[in-house]
């Protein structure tokens, strides 16, 4: 897990600061986020048109990397989250998402992982689903646990919200 050089960072510093690309705050430390590749890039933006499209549902709004304020001290910018019932009206979010979306990256681990999808879980999130653009397989958290979505489809029956991955990536493999 990377961290910038600066030993500490106080939450009005981090909330004035300017970073690209934005980074998470945890306890003091900015942690850098891996992305800023063409398949974590187009993923993002594929998941984000599907639910403005295809996928629409007038209560659910998507948000492409948000910052969501875990804790008082902790502030994690998820890939894409999903919010419920109208337009969220503050700048930085400090209710929990739906669900949130993580689009994993070539230097991802799962324990760095682990830490940001339990800081989601105990915030309130109800599911982190976790894509892997490379080998095209996913998983799902919950409060009971991780899974893999062996089919790629994702489903909240409760929130009716759905995201085929079969579509996400037949709309990537268009484009080329």
């Amino acid at each position: 897990m990377a961290a910038h050089a600066v030993p500490f960072v106080s939450v009005e510093e981090y909330l004035r600061g300017d970073y690209e690309p934005d980074c998470d705050y945890v306890d003091g430390v900015l942690e850098e986020r891996h992305l800023g590749e063409r398949d974590h890039g187009e993923m993002e933006l594929a998941i984000c048109t599907y639910f403005k499209g295809k996928g629409r549902k007038p209560n659910i709004r998507p948000y492409l990397e948000q910052r969501v304020q875990v804790k008082p001290t902790r502030y994690r910018v998820p890939d894409v989250c999903l919010m419920i019932g109208p337009k969220p009206t503050e700048q930085i979010f400090t209710s929990p998402p739906a669900i949130v979306i993580e689009v994993l990256s070539p230097e991802d681990r799962l324990p760095r992982m682990q830490r940001r999808v339990d800081d989601f879980l105990n915030f309130g999130v109800k599911r982190v689903w976790l894509i892997d653009p490379a080998s095209r397989r996913s998983w799902e958290w919950d409060r009971a646990g991780m899974r893999e979505v062996p089919d790629g489809l994702f489903i909240d029956a409760e929130l009716d919200i759905t995201l085929p991955l079969s579509e996400i990536f037949a709309a990537i493999d268009a484009d080329e």
